[in-house]
């Protein structure tokens, strides 16, 4: 039996973290468009569950992103989406490297409980 993940099959989902650096003296900016690109992202594409963006503390140019999407098809037409492009375009320049790190969730049956859990 398929175990789903807010109404996903849990085996689709795709479930990546993004590592990057960005290069000294583009942090403002850069936060700015990983902010903007993730909540659009999450607010009108039905396929996207989560884009968060986070900075490492220790290491301010340090950027991690969990992304979860439904399916691999979703990732794909995230790629396309305007507010996608104008992001990787935009942030080129300000990205000294990127590494994209696929997973296994060990626990996806937890995952629509994170996000019951979470209220403003």
């Amino acid at each position: 039996m398929a175990v789903t993940v807010a109404g996903f099959a849990q085996e689709n989902l795709l479930v990546r973290i993004a590592d990057i650096e960005v290069n000294e003296g583009y942090l403002e900016q850069y936060l700015a468009a990983a902010h903007n690109v993730g909540t659009k992202s999450v607010e009108t594409e039905p396929g996207v569950i989560c884009i968060f963006p986070m900075q490492v503390k220790e290491q301010p140019n340090t950027i991690r992103i969990v992304e979860i999407y439904r399916n691999q098809e979703a990732y794909q037409s995230h790629l396309q989406t305007p507010h996608f492009l104008e992001y990787k375009q935009g942030t080129l320049h300000m990205v000294k490297s990127l590494k994209l790190v696929d997973t296994n969730p060990l626990a996806p049956e937890a995952m629509p409980l994170i996000f019951k859990k979470y209220k403003h």
